[in-house]
């Protein structure tokens, strides 16, 4: 039976909070975090807006996802999601759509109980409803839902195919960036990496093994757009450590 209600019209965001633990925040308190996604985030911004010119499929949507659990793609995608939406007329939306081990909520300490699975399994009838908006004018955001057993099913439904179609075709001014599973820990990765137009591959400084990187890279080889993101880093070490730098037209 489909739920109707009214949604939060805002969520208060403790940019202080987020600043204590090391997060981006829009007073860019933190100078020298500003300006590496300041970076980071102009190459994507420049294909989200450029897509068609440059024969990207889906360009504004991007997802950030690692190879293992733990490398820092939650705090990529939310610094990356701040950041974009810190500037002026860029809308992002941010959908939590690691269904094993939601963080995006917990990060931002928001509480609230529907999300992307309600919506794909029918448990509420518009994906509107699952949208919340933050004290940050340009971002919203969009929890994880409910767990799922079958969540990779959902992602490869019908449902979530219109979905994105509907994200990335109605809304061209919005950039979409979803914080998904790792690729080589679950089977939902892989499935929405597939219909991205970017990627964002977080990499673990120092830890994550080359061969791991690899085998990510290797799945994400029909994949337009491939950025890897060295996070982690505490001696400034060059992406090159590793012998591999940017894939793809990034």
């Amino acid at each position: 039976m489909t739920e109707y209600f009214e949604r939060p019209k805002n969520i208060e965001i403790n940019w202080s909070a987020l600043a204590s633990r090391g997060f981006l925040t829009p007073d860019n308190v933190n100078y020298q975090l500003s300006e590496e996604y300041r970076a980071i985030k102009r190459p994507l911004i420049n294909n989200a807006l450029n897509g068609k010119v440059k024969g990207i499929n889906r360009s504004n949507l991007i997802l950030i996802t690692s190879s293992l659990p733990n490398e820092g793609k939650t705090y990529s995608a939310i610094n990356l999601a701040v950041s974009i939406a810190s500037e002026r007329d860029k809308n992002v939306l941010l959908i939590d759509a690691d269904i094993p081990k939601p963080s995006v909520a917990r990060t931002l300490d928001i509480h609230y109980k529907y999300g992307l699975t309600d919506y794909l399994d029918g448990s509420i009838e518009r994906f509107s409803d699952s949208i919340l908006q933050t004290n940050l004018k340009d971002l919203s955001i969009v929890c994880s839902g409910k767990h799922h057993s079958y969540s990779t099913e959902l992602f490869a439904s019908n449902r979530m195919q219109q979905l994105v179609n509907e994200l990335t075709e109605a809304y061209s001014d919005r950039i979409i960036i979803i914080d998904s599973a790792p690729l080589l820990a679950t089977t939902q990765g892989e499935v929405l990496a597939s219909m991205a137009g970017q990627i964002v591959l977080v990499v673990e400084a120092e830890q994550t093994p080359q061969e791991v990187v690899l085998e990510s890279i290797r799945r994400l080889k029909s994949n337009d757009v491939v950025l890897l993101l060295l996070n982690k880093s505490r001696n400034n070490v060059d992406i090159n450590y590793y012998g591999y730098g940017q894939y793809g037209n990034v």
